[in-house]
C-alpha cells in the first residue's frame, strides 16, 4: 500500500496528493496525519491535490473527514490546487466541503493559516455561533 508523504514546514503540515486514493490509503493518511500533528504540535494542515484530475464522492467525504479530525486536534486545513473541473464536479456532486478552506496554492494557504492563528491570538472566533447579538463578525 502505498503512503502519501506528509512534510513539515514550521508548524503546518503539508500533504500532498500525487497518487488516486484508495480506501485503505485513505484510512492510513487520516491515521499518519492525526499522529503528525499530536507528534508536532502543529496548527495547520495544508493538503495539495494539484495532482488529482477527478475527485468524486469519496475524495471529498475523505477531505472533510480530515478537516474534521484536524480541528479537533487544533489545526485548520485548507485544501489547496484544485482545478477547475475538480471545483465544477464537487458542486455538481452537491460536496459544499464544510470546514475546510481553499486556496489557489501552497503559499496562499499557508497565508490563509497564518492569517487565522493571528485572529486567534487576538481572541477573535471564526464561529458565528460565538458572535454576541447586535455585533458585527470580521473575517479576513
Amino acid at each position: 500500500m502505498e503512503r502519501v508523504p506528509i512534510l513539515k514546514i514550521g508548524d503546518i503540515l503539508l500533504v500532498s496528493i500525487q497518487i488516486d486514493m484508495s480506501d485503505q490509503t485513505a484510512v492510513a493518511l487520516q491515521e499518519d496525519l492525526a499522529e503528525r500533528i499530536v507528534a508536532t504540535g502543529s496548527h495547520g494542515v495544508i493538503i495539495d491535490i494539484t495532482a488529482l484530475d477527478i475527485v468524486d464522492s469519496f475524495v471529498g467525504r475523505m477531505l472533510s473527514t480530515i478537516a474534521s479530525i484536524s480541528k479537533v486536534l487544533d489545526a485548520e486545513t485548507v485544501v489547496v490546487g484544485m482545478r477547475p473541473a475538480v471545483a465544477i464536479t464537487l458542486v455538481e456532486l452537491g460536496l459544499s466541503l464544510h470546514g475546510i478552506r481553499t486556496a489557489l496554492n501552497v503559499e496562499r494557504g499557508m497565508e490563509l493559516i497564518a492569517a487565522s492563528r493571528a485572529d486567534d491570538d487576538l481572541g477573535f472566533d471564526d464561529d458565528p455561533q460565538d458572535v454576541e447579538p447586535g455585533t458585527a463578525a470580521t473575517s479576513p
